[in-house]
């Protein structure tokens, strides 16, 4: 018989992580018995380490393998799971790049909302000249009235997301219905990452401020010429 055989006998433990693509494909057993079963005696074909809290993964794997050499690779748990994260990785740009398309979309509504505050304030406008200020100096006055607009928005929505992960994260509001009992977690997992708040941050401001000049710089000449 070209094949090995052993027993496994089991203590009366199951051990399930609720997902099936281990659940139906790993077992859990000693290493003398994985050995005995594949015929690789004295030989390991992974070794898995666990570093302590706070250590630097990255410099960890280069001092391990430079005391391996090239003949031995050195993975941290991203690169194991290389095609998932990259999926995931793909799917936060993709959310990223369309939310920013509907961030731009609701950026008319500064836009009209600005336009319109200048057109009310037409006669404080004429006033203000009178009184010697600038087109310029005028035109100020509105950008930054946009620009706070822009910013308390930035602000206010950025809390409130934040907000909402923190519950999601406490009370698990968003379950992932009858797909759960297949998971570690029975509600959709969330991780905030400062990069990520930064990141939202300055794209909300920009894309404000640049929603701001046009209308400022439009209306500020229609004012001039009437």
């Amino acid at each position: 018989n070209a094949f090995v055989k052993d027993s496994l006998i089991s203590p009366g433990v199951l051990f399930q992580v609720k997902q099936m693509k281990y659940d139906k494909g790993y077992i859990i057993t000693s290493l003398e018995f994985a050995r005995r079963i594949f015929d690789r005696q004295g030989e390991m074909t992974s070794l898995e380490l666990r570093m302590k809290p706070g250590v630097n993964i990255d410099k960890a794997k280069d001092e391990i393998q430079t005391l391996l050499g090239d003949k031995y690779k050195v993975l941290d748990r991203y690169e194991q799971q290389a095609d998932t994260f990259n999926i995931m990785r793909i799917e936060k740009l993709f959310a990223y790049i369309f939310l920013t398309f509907i961030l731009m979309v609701a950026c008319f509504n500064i836009i009209g909302s600005l336009s319109m505050l200048i057109i009310d304030k037409k006669n404080d406008v004429i006033t203000l000249r009178n009184l010697g200020a600038t087109d310029s100096q005028i035109r100020r006055i509105f950008l930054f009235e946009g620009r706070m607009i822009s910013a308390a928005g930035a602000v206010i929505g950025i809390a409130l997301g934040l907000l909402l992960c923190w519950l999601q994260q406490t009370y698990g509001l968003v379950q992932l219905g009858d797909q759960a009992g297949n998971f570690v977690v029975n509600a959709y997992p969330i991780s905030v990452h400062p990069e990520d708040i930064i990141t939202i941050f300055l794209t909300v401001i920009l894309v404000g401020w640049l929603s701001v000049w046009y209308p400022v710089r439009y209306m500020s000449r229609k004012l001039t010429r009437d």
